[in-house]
């Protein structure tokens, strides 16, 4: 009978972890390039009925029963957000929608073969240099300059150009547009900003190896070689004075939201009905 108990908890504490995952999505509803996160809930690995008897009993099992489940992970959505017009030339977005030969993608970038290999749809960031000389990827182009000219994000994380240097711009930014590949021009020279590079745009083959590092910031885990400058052909475009939304569904993650309340309430009754049974074996069956 414990069994059960178990299973409720597991689902209790599956259901928190799911909750606590949408409420920090919900938080970041206006958080510029912030990507959802969703809750992978799985069940514990399965466990045949049959397992405790021999093939004669195994012939007359109709199904299998798990023993609760966990919430696994948390993957990442990374379905393009929409664009924020804000007219600062600082503020910059990106627009990628890059093509795989063979693969349709569905609505969250995932593409599933007749031979059941899965496909994520490559995404492509910003470039920038931590603390520590790494380099980290956002899609958060809130920039700024410092001091002493040096393009920067909000708390002052340098952000890289093409010569894998951070981009310095001598001279004020109403002057200077932003061309779609990320070449800086200069408007009163109408041509690009000399000895400037271009801004570094990533690709990442499988987002999903990514790994988050706080403040809309991610770190590569993969393998090198799934990671590259964006080229020539490919679809991205880098769009000047607008910003990308967070890509939050507000709606959806209500839903989310009272549908993980309700399970945990769910999961809580059986608890207490448990207790309950359990209690009434010890005061009253144990007394006989």
């Amino acid at each position: 009978m414990l069994r059960g108990l178990y299973t409720a908890a597991s689902g209790m504490m599956a259901q928190q972890k799911r909750h606590d995952t949408v409420t920090n999505n919900i938080a970041n509803l206006n958080t510029p390039g912030y990507k959802a996160m969703n809750a992978a809930v799985r069940t514990f690995p399965e466990m045949l009925v049959s397992a405790m008897g021999g093939e004669a009993v195994k012939k007359g099992v109709v199904g299998r029963l798990a023993t609760g489940v966990f919430a696994e992970e948390n993957l990442l959505s990374m379905r393009q957000g929409d664009l924020m017009e804000t007219n600062r030339p600082q503020d910059l977005a990106l627009v990628s929608d890059i093509l795989v030969e063979g693969a349709v993608f569905d609505a969250s970038g995932k593409y599933v073969d007749p031979n059941g290999n899965v496909v994520y749809q490559p995404q492509v960031f910003f470039t920038l240099q931590g603390p520590n000389g790494e380099r980290l990827y956002t899609r958060d182009g809130s920039f700024k300059s410092a001091a002493d000219g040096t393009l920067v994000t909000a708390d002052g994380i340098p952000v890289l150009g093409d010569n894998g240097q951070p981009i310095v711009v001598n001279g004020t930014w109403e002057d200077i547009r932003v061309a779609p590949d990320g070449t800086l021009y200069s408007q009163a020279l109408n041509a690009p900003l000399p000895d400037t590079p271009r801004l570094l745009l990533t690709l990442v083959n499988n987002p999903n190896d990514l790994l988050r590092s706080g403040d809309g910031r991610f770190r590569y885990a993969g393998d090198p070689a799934n990671i590259r400058e964006v080229q020539e052909g490919d679809r991205v475009q880098v769009v000047q004075g607008q910003l990308e939304r967070s890509n939050v569904d507000a709606a959806q993650s209500m839903v989310d939201l009272m549908s993980a309340l309700r399970l945990y309430e769910a999961n809580q009754k059986v608890i207490q009905t448990y207790d309950t049974s359990l209690g009434k074996a010890v005061n009253e069956i144990g007394k006989i």
